[in-house]
């Protein structure tokens, strides 16, 4: 890692190969009875408008439409009358008697598009609580289901590891992912702990060193001391982190949704006494009937539904086409409020793999092609990072390498190796050597003899530094957290320019950092890539992954996704949700006004239904056109 004395390498060819785990089981699209009923409630809609619009006859599109009813309307009327008996009336019952309402005066096609509506969005809901469910599982099953464990008389004994105990003694061989966390005892090698720290090299331990449940064992053998039981794990407080910020954060609603009591329940008495009392005054059945059902149609939500909704949905959708999946209406909601923007560092600003930042020729007979000929030769056989970042350099300057023999290496020491009859030893450099902070000097010896030095970083993204600046000129002065060293966290910080700092942050204590910015005020977006950045995206008010080398977890929990790891799309959305959001501003005040007009007109004159179906189906369609301007691609440039 940056700043690190040491590094190691496999000890003698080759180390076996990292164990693949499993992918986690992941819930299928139909597998949930909402995104079945949901399907099957738009598959009717479908088909019945279809022999609408082809004239066939009239109770063959009414079946279907009714059939629409019920496989799309029982579950949200079953939710608002579970509400009604706890005394709360929402729109989702709301919806249904609207629906019931449009069907009694012979409007069954508006009612059945309510109907769909309402259950895709709540099929939507429960596939995202599934999907996180399962990354929560996955993330658990890092941890190796058993573990080596060596007796007091040294005996070794194979134990599952939940049932490992504080203070038994576990051996743990290369390649093998570590069962609990715990200090090493004996034995030194380099452990890859990017799913706890996010640092983009593998760490040197030793005597003394800490390790963590899930991360996996390099080149070398440890004896750890077992320090904490299988739920007390880091990467089981990671999984309950998450879980904990689903179900405590607060389920932040669309505009309809916050003012949904009030409404549902002005609605419901308006319509009950513009029926009751123009019939206990003596007026016909039928008319009372049909004015109270006209009300219901023009008073009803839909214009104000979808004068959200389109345009969020338009959002999303010119999102997608330029790389960035914002996984809901709420979500690209909550993205032009962002008033904090966190930056995870390794993997989001930077490439997330090391590369050779500088060749340093140290002896006079030797050029830079020279030194990294011979030093990718003897790294070659090495499946270390920092080899492999040694051996592409080499390859993207096109140099043929010569043959090495008798490679050997010694974890903490570095490699050995026959090179064109020379013998050349690559390992750590003293201390003396200076290299650009938050680099990892590599001392290349040809003949006991120093001939160069390699320093070896992750470099940030090209586009880092720009996206940066269009964020904070969006939303302030951003924030860099990462569980890498300050060293290394304060370089890239400088080189992308960012000023507040917080480096070596364990994952909770990025979610209490992301806490802190939301107590203060702070609408936060934060954005990372690792499963240690999973409960701070969880947390934050918008999650925004980087989508080319995340983990499963990060990818679940997150709130959006960019797909194409290019940063400047944060900006781009950001700014995309806040256009998004005036549009559904002026949606609400065009449906809210025809609304009130409709409404005003039904209860002091006398409203005709079809003018009143004609108001309300037009001001829904003028509300819906609005929206998906925002699908032009001139939506994203202007952003």
């Amino acid at each position: 890692m940056p700043g690190t004395a040491e590094r190691s390498s496999p000890v003698v060819t080759s180390a076996p190969a990292a164990p693949r785990l499993a992918p986690p089981a992941r819930t299928r699209l139909f597998a949930l009875p909402e995104m079945r009923w949901a399907a099957a409630a738009l598959g009717l809609f479908l088909a019945g408008l279809a022999l609408q619009l082809a004239g066939a006859p009239e109770w063959s599109w009414w079946a279907l439409y009714l059939a629409c009813y019920a496989t799309g309307g029982w579950e949200p009327g079953l939710a608002g009358l579970q509400a009604l008996r706890e005394k709360t009336l929402d729109v989702d019952l709301l919806m249904v008697l609207a629906a019931i309402g449009a069907a009694a005066i012979g409007e069954i096609t508006d009612g059945a598009l309510l109907i769909v509506i309402f259950a895709t969005s709540g099929a939507l809901e429960a596939l995202a609580t599934a999907r996180t469910e399962d990354s929560v599982r996955g993330l658990l099953s890092l941890a190796p289901e058993t573990a080596t464990v060596v007796t007091a008389g040294g005996v070794e004994q194979v134990r599952p590891a939940a049932k490992l105990e504080i203070g038994d003694e576990v051996l743990i061989r290369p390649g093998e992912r570590i069962p609990a966390d715990g200090t090493v005892l004996s034995g030194s090698s380099d452990v890859d702990q990017a799913t706890i720290t996010g640092e983009p090299l593998p760490v040197d331990v030793t005597t003394g060193s800490e390790v963590f449940a899930g991360t996996l064992n390099g080149t070398g053998s440890l004896r750890v001391w077992v320090g904490r039981r299988a739920e007390d794990s880091v990467v089981a407080r990671i999984a309950a982190l998450v879980e904990q910020a689903g179900q405590t954060k607060a389920r932040t609603q669309l505009f309809i949704e916050k003012v949904e009591q009030r409404y549902s329940i002005g609605m419901v008495i308006a319509t009950v006494a513009l029926f009751a009392i123009p019939l206990l005054l003596g007026s016909d059945l039928r008319e009372s009937l049909l004015r109270a059902m006209t009300f219901m149609i023009v008073a009803s939500p839909c214009a104000v539904v979808l004068a959200t909704m389109p345009p969020l949905l338009a959002a999303i959708a010119n999102a997608g086409r330029h790389g960035v999946l914002v996984k809901s209406a709420v979500v690209m909601e909550h993205l032009g409020t962002t008033t904090k923007v966190a930056f995870d560092k390794t993997g989001t600003l930077t490439r997330g793999t090391p590369e050779v930042a500088e060749v340093r020729v140290l002896d006079p007979a030797f050029s830079r092609e020279d030194l990294l000929r011979l030093a990718a030769a003897a790294e070659r056989p090495s499946e270390h990072p920092l080899a492999t970042a040694v051996v592409r350099a080499a390859e993207r300057a096109e140099l043929t390498l010569p043959p090495a023999e008798g490679f050997a290496a010694l974890p903490g020491r570095g490699v050995t190796a026959r090179v064109d009859g020379h013998h050349v030893e690559i390992g750590a450099a003293p201390e003396d050597f200076e290299v650009a902070a938050g680099s990892t000097a590599v001392l290349v010896r040809r003949d006991g003899e120093p001939v160069g030095l390699l320093a070896i970083t992750d470099r940030p993204r090209p586009e880092a530094a720009e996206a940066v600046a269009a964020t904070r000129a969006l939303t302030g002065d951003p924030v860099l957290l990462t569980g890498d060293s300050a060293a290394g966290a304060s370089e890239i910080a400088a080189h992308v320019g960012i000023t507040d700092v917080r480096a070596g942050l364990l994952p909770e204590r990025k979610l209490d950092e992301v806490e802190a910015m939301r107590s203060a005020g702070h609408r936060v977006a934060f954005v990372g890539d690792g499963i240690n950045d999973a409960p701070a995206l969880a947390t934050a008010h918008a999650g925004v992954a980087m989508g080319g080398a995340a983990s499963d977890l990060t990818l679940r929990t997150a709130d959006a996704i960019i797909v194409r790891d290019d940063l400047h799309a944060l900006p781009a959305v950001i700014e995309l949700s806040r256009r998004a959001r005036r549009v559904v501003t002026a949606n609400l005040v065009i449906a809210g006004t025809f609304i009130a007009v409709l409404v005003t007109w039904d209860l002091v004159g006398h409203l005709p239904l079809p003018l009143g179906v004609a108001g309300h189906e037009g001001s829904t369609i003028l509300v819906a056109l609005n929206g998906l301007r925002l699908l032009h691609p001139r939506a994203w440039k202007a952003s």
